[in-house]
């Protein structure tokens, strides 16, 4: 099982738990190249769409940008997993999430908040890689490389990538959607070897490491 695949067996029950019964109409936004949870969803009941440029080439995706996309009208959930940090414009990105849902519908976002991931996290990370390439091991050779301190390093690759912080999202969410749940958890487990959520959780609560997993789930505000 590849990264990609542990990461979304270990967070679909997370997002499942969130969502409306099956066969609510639900969009993925940024599903990737794999199809996100789409497959799962379908076989669930679910009348699901994922969208992403990389999306594969199939009925119940589209490939294109999801601000770009033509969406069905009032989706009765929206899922965005580890997408909206990668977005050119999140403000855009999110003023389309609300008038694609339906009154009342239900966002669900799994995020990656990069600003807490501190030195400790990361060396902790390192010394858990296994033998197969990602992009935690990226991120050590080109630090070892940078001769840099791990926080300017962390900084100048975020505004490499134009990432956006999980701050500045909650913000840009918050002002749209009324928030129902927001929590912290296990974000690097997938990556490391033979490591599970529940290890990186425990040393997430044994305060060896920070929680860089944000999930939150919100609904449209009522006008």
């Amino acid at each position: 099982m590849t990264a990609a695949e542990r990461w979304l067996a270990a967070i679909w029950p997370i997002v499942h738990a969130q969502l409306p019964p099956a066969p609510a109409r639900v969009v993925e936004l940024g599903c990737g190249s794999l199809g996100g949870f789409v497959p799962v969803l379908r076989s669930s009941g679910y009348d699901a769409l994922g969208v992403d440029p990389q999306a594969p080439d199939a009925a119940a995706y589209r490939r294109v940008e999801f601000e770009r996309a033509e969406l069905p009208a009032e989706a009765d959930a929206i899922v965005a997993s580890t997408s909206l940090h990668h977005v050119a414009d999140p403000a855009e990105v999110l003023d389309r999430v609300v008038e694609t849902l339906a009154p009342r519908g239900t966002l669900v976002v799994i995020e990656w908040a990069w600003e807490d991931f501190d030195e400790a996290t990361a060396e902790w990370c390192f010394s858990r890689l296994g033998s197969e390439e990602g992009w935690l091991r990226r991120r050590r050779d080109e630090w070892d490389a940078s001769g840099e301190p791990w926080s300017a390093y962390l900084r100048a690759w975020a505004r490499e990538q134009r990432l956006h912080s999980a701050e500045t999202l909650l913000g840009l969410l918050n002002e749209r959607f009324e928030c129902q749940e927001l929590s912290h958890g296990p974000y690097l487990f997938a990556d490391l070897a033979s490591m599970s959520a529940e290890d990186e959780q425990g040393a997430i609560d044994a305060g060896e490491i920070r929680a860089t997993r944000v999930d939150y789930v919100g609904r449209v505000k009522a006008p």
